[in-house]
């Protein structure tokens, strides 16, 4: 039995679109969620604050496309579906840990020259 993801697991990432992107804004979060074996639905929506069940559904089913997740039903009463990475989503997080930590390293001075910019830049109406 793996443990349970922790709820606050997303804390310390920056709000909105990441630096870098795999997929949509939430597939490096589920993957993440998902590297240490499979979860059922609920489980993923704990830390995935502010996803909301159709964005979760469509996400998966694009990653589960993708080939990044499988998706396994089970015939029990209830029923119970997991969705588990496959060797294809597991490559994935070796760079997503090195967009990580320069993420971690770097993300203050990002944000900073994007603050800079935008004091620089003046928008005109078109």
């Amino acid at each position: 039995m793996i443990e349970p993801l922790d709820p606050d697991m997303f804390t310390g990432c920056a709000p909105g679109t990441p630096p870098f992107q795999i997929g949509g804004k939430w597939t490096p979060k589920i993957i993440r969620c998902l590297q240490d074996g499979p979860r059922r639905f609920s489980e993923l929506r704990v830390p995935l604050r502010g996803i909301t069940p159709k964005v979760l559904t469509e996400t998966l089913r694009a990653m589960e496309r993708d080939g990044l997740v499988s998706r396994s039903a089970y015939p029990e009463i209830p029923p119970r579906v997991e969705y588990a990475l496959t060797s294809l989503g597991h490559t994935l997080l070796e760079p997503m840990n090195a967009c990580c930590h320069w993420s971690q390293a770097h993300l203050p001075e990002m944000l900073r020259a994007r603050d800079d910019y935008e004091d620089r830049v003046t928008f005109s109406p078109a």
